[in-house]
């Protein structure tokens, strides 16, 4: 089934403002609950006597809505928020449809949808623009371009200082999870007291960053083989995967083969590939000295590795060691 074009305004999840109706779709619940949140507070600043609400759309009972929506004694405004639109019932759809022809008002009705098929109807309604609504779009984060960004906007929005090589540390770090992202960020912010640099990042993240991936490709890359390897060993120590340790290397190996003989300017080639500046100049900076064929030579082994990790060989802890030892030599 196509999706209907939104005739709405369609926002990033740092743009939310008021509307009748907000819809907050998308799968990266980290931003979703921002957007959330920021809203109700902008709403809560403008008049304290807000009257919150919550209905979870998969366990509906009929009339929930209406009398949510219905005036209060003293006229106040309301915040309803809704949760698990993707799995609502069918009064759920029926009912709301209804409110959207004529939403109450005073009252700001807020749906959080994750993502999926059900509520399709509902959606369609309020993209075509029943309820005078508007959409937050929370998609997922995907690039480390796009989570050094979050990471910068968090600082930013504080008033804070951090330099560009704690930034680096930190999303590198947490790259995974971007929830993990922001309690790290919001941390540094809270007990931190200076400008945030990279011994600050040391201090409160050691652990995480001395046996991040990252650490370990950025060793081998940079020819120090026996670092690498230490690196390598206190990770797995220390209960890390070898599966995200090898997509580490292919990131940066590929980003590098990426780079390789391409002319133009880091903001200019971060476009053109969807990464950060600093990720094309740190690669522009780690591909020297690397020719063609050591690089060629090294994606073909990052696939053979990843096969023999991935149960087509017998000693995971082997293949890798040995691709860090090829890689440490550019490829030889």
């Amino acid at each position: 089934m196509a999706q209907v074009k939104a005739s709405i305004p369609q926002l990033a999840w740092d743009r939310v403002r008021p509307a009748p109706v907000v819809l907050v779709s998308g799968t990266e619940s980290v931003l979703a609950d921002r957007a959330i949140r920021q809203l109700r507070d902008t709403l809560r600043t403008e008049d304290p006597s807000l009257e919150l609400s919550d209905i979870e759309a998969d366990h509906y009972a009929p009339g929930e809505l209406l009398t949510m929506a219905s005036p209060s004694l003293f006229g106040e405004p309301r915040f309803i928020r809704i949760t698990g639109v993707e799995k609502c019932t069918d009064a759920f759809i029926t009912e709301t449809l209804d409110y959207l022809e004529s939403p109450a008002a005073d009252t700001y009705l807020v749906l959080r949808h994750a993502g999926g098929v059900r509520g399709k109807k509902l959606l369609d309604a309020i993209r075509g623009g029943l309820g005078g609504g508007i959409e937050i779009v929370c998609a997922e984060l995907k690039k480390d371009s796009e989570k050094y960004d979050f990471a910068v906007a968090e600082f930013k929005a504080a008033g804070r200082r951090i330099t560009p090589g704690a930034l680096r540390q930190l999303t590198s770090a947490f790259s995974d999870d971007l929830a993990e992202l922001a309690a790290a960020c919001q941390q540094l912010l809270s007990d931190a007291s200076e400008e945030i640099t990279e011994v600050t990042v040391d201090k409160y993240y050691a652990g995480r960053v001395e046996t991040n991936a990252f650490a370990v490709a950025d060793a081998a890359i940079a020819g120090k083989t026996g670092e690498a390897l230490i690196l390598l060993r206190h990770a797995l120590s220390s209960g890390a995967d070898p599966v995200p340790m090898l997509a580490a290397f292919a990131l940066k190996i590929r980003t590098m083969a990426k780079v390789a003989g391409v002319r133009g300017g880091s903001g200019q080639l971060a476009s053109q590939f969807g990464l950060a500046p600093w990720q094309v100049e740190r690669a522009q900076r780690d591909v020297r000295g690397w020719t063609e064929a050591g690089l060629a030579s090294a994606i073909e082994l990052l696939a053979e590795t990843d096969s023999q990790i991935k149960g087509g060989g017998r000693d995971p802890v082997f293949a890798l060691e040995r691709m860090i030892s090829v890689i440490a030599n550019r490829g030889a």
